[in-house]
């Protein structure tokens, strides 16, 4: 249920009125005392922390209400990630954990670091849900055109190179140049057999340094695009491209190596209706990697559908700068 959420700062010693600039109970009472009857009032220090602390801090206090009211089923999966992070953290730094937090992410309590690490992972479920429903048909049906394809059955002969880190530059390029060449002669001499899928099975298993793969004639079996990880996918590409039962015409650089290619068969790709939620998720996540405004619009459509109001009329002005001025930035940087 939608709520409307009256934001007052403070609320445990804020007075029950609803003006526009909040009156602290005991506001006159003082915080600090100095000779000569002096003193800092709770009323000038809420003042101070309003104006230099107090956005980001009420931010966090309106999402995190939203949020936990919004995706109530992924609160237990941020709670776990939150936990698992600081168990790690803890691991690591041991004793050591609270400065090294404070030292780094400005947080003062493991606490209020691991309630972050929290909103943050509901935040990135909102703006995926949110970056999901700016996608549309057009481009659903776009993708699917263009980089939709049936699962290819492939195995590949993948060359590295003896690379150690205190090697000088020349021997590093010495190392690579010889790698490219043995594959270029592997090329060469699939190309002069008669039966290429035989001769690659036999040089998979005696060349290949996919341990994974060679023993079986270098099969990756049936994959597509994110069956395996990103430098597979440019083997996909380069697959895409070839006939059935042929082999690449030169050998393929990923960060793994250099990979000699053969295509024995392709399937039909699937309906669009099959794959349609797969689509919106990877467009989605594509959206989110490259438009820098979309955590803030994404946030900002949630507090609207939530009818959030500032009541503070120095809070609600610093909110409106605060969001143009990110929305400003992003469009720079896109």
């Amino acid at each position: 249920m939608k709520k409307k959420v009256f934001l007052l700062g403070l609320c445990l010693i804020l007075a029950t009125g609803c003006g526009k600039i909040p009156k602290l109970k005991n506001g006159e009472e003082a915080v600090v005392t100095f000779k000569d009857n002096k003193k800092i009032s709770v009323d000038d220090l809420y003042e101070k922390v309003k104006s230099d602390y107090a956005l980001q801090a009420l931010i966090s206090m309106i999402d995190k209400q939203i949020l936990e009211d919004k995706f109530k089923d992924s609160i237990d999966g941020a709670k776990t990630y939150a936990e698992s992070t600081i168990d790690s953290l803890k691991q690591q730094y041991g004793d050591d954990l609270q400065s090294m937090i404070a030292q780094y992410t400005g947080f003062q309590t493991i606490e209020a670091y691991q309630d972050s690490l929290y909103l943050n992972k509901l935040q990135e479920t909102a703006v995926e849900e949110y970056a999901k429903s700016e996608i549309t048909d057009k481009e659903i049906e776009a993708y699917y055109k263009d980089k939709v394809i049936g699962d290819i059955e492939v195995s590949h002969i993948l060359i590295t190179a003896d690379v150690k880190d205190d090697m000088k530059d020349e021997e590093k390029t010495a190392a690579e140049n010889k790698v490219k060449e043995t594959a270029d002669n592997l090329i060469k001499e699939l190309k002069g057999t008669k039966d290429v899928k035989a001769k690659f099975e036999e040089l998979a298993k005696a060349n290949s340094k996919d341990e994974a793969t060679a023993s079986n004639g270098g099969s990756l079996g049936f994959i597509n695009y994110g069956t395996l990880s990103s430098d597979y996918d440019t083997i996909i590409a380069e697959a895409a491209k070839m006939k059935d039962g042929s082999i690449s015409t030169t050998a393929v650089k990923t960060a793994l190596g250099y990979h000699i290619i053969y295509r024995n068969s392709q399937k039909d790709k699937s309906s669009l209706k099959d794959v349609k939620d797969t689509i919106i998720e990877k467009l989605a996540k594509d959206k989110m990697s490259t438009d820098s405004s979309i955590n803030t619009k994404a946030m900002q459509a949630l507090r609207k559908e939530y009818n959030v109001e500032i009541q503070d009329s120095e809070l609600k002005k610093q909110y409106s700068n605060y969001i143009q001025n990110a929305l400003t930035k992003a469009q720079q940087s896109n």
